[in-house]
């Protein structure tokens, strides 16, 4: 698997997830397999974003201003008490109109509550840009080795977890689909067996 994204899925499901299901006063089998699915989804979003000229040039300058990994620095504080003005906002640039159907498809896969996915979104939104800033910053990267490592960073998604081939899909590249909790069920197993060693 990718390492940025192996990481982060590493700190949250193994390390945070205690803490975000009691911020969101969830069950934490649920909490668990919201998460495996979108930080996946989120991150492929973001590759959808940087692969366009001026969505790479925009992404990078939003690291360079405000996201430079400081919020991995203490991540357990960020998630206490998370700025979701900043994550919803975030999420207005990943996921468009889309947002909505992917909190109820995240919320059809997982069993969490759509209102407890979309805070939980908005919690996850700074810690994911909070990592590709940190990797941008230390290989000094611009504009177009971001769009390029994020490119990178998809493809081995895919490689590792077949089932995040429909990434595409579940985002809705085309404009006209919905997303398909049965096959975001299908990421959210996979991230969570290649983590863990098995599904959960």
């Amino acid at each position: 698997m990718s390492s940025m994204l192996e990481s982060l899925a590493g700190q949250l499901l193994k390390d945070q997830l205690p803490e975000i299901t009691q911020q969101l006063g969830a069950d934490e089998k649920a909490t668990g397999s919201a998460l495996s699915a979108a930080l996946p989804l989120l991150m492929g979003a973001l590759a959808r974003n940087a692969s366009k000229p001026d969505g790479a040039e925009s992404l990078i300058g939003a690291l360079q201003k405000k996201h430079d990994g400081g919020v991995l620095d203490d991540l357990t504080a960020h998630l206490r008490q998370p700025d979701l003005d900043d994550g919803n906002g975030i999420l207005r640039h990943m996921l468009g109109d889309r947002r909505g159907s992917v909190e109820q498809g995240i919320s059809k896969t997982s069993g969490l509550d759509p209102a407890k996915v979309s805070k939980m979104l908005g919690m996850l939104a700074p810690v994911v840009m909070g990592a590709l800033g940190k990797a941008a910053k230390k290989d000094n990267m611009d504009a177009g080795s971001l769009s390029g490592m994020l490119g990178k960073e998809h493809e081995e998604m895919k490689k590792a977890v077949p089932q995040m081939d429909v990434l595409g899909k579940l985002l809705d590249w085309d404009g006209d689909g919905e997303v398909a909790s049965d096959m975001l069920g299908g990421v959210a197993k996979g991230m969570l067996g290649k983590i863990f060693g098995r599904g959960r």
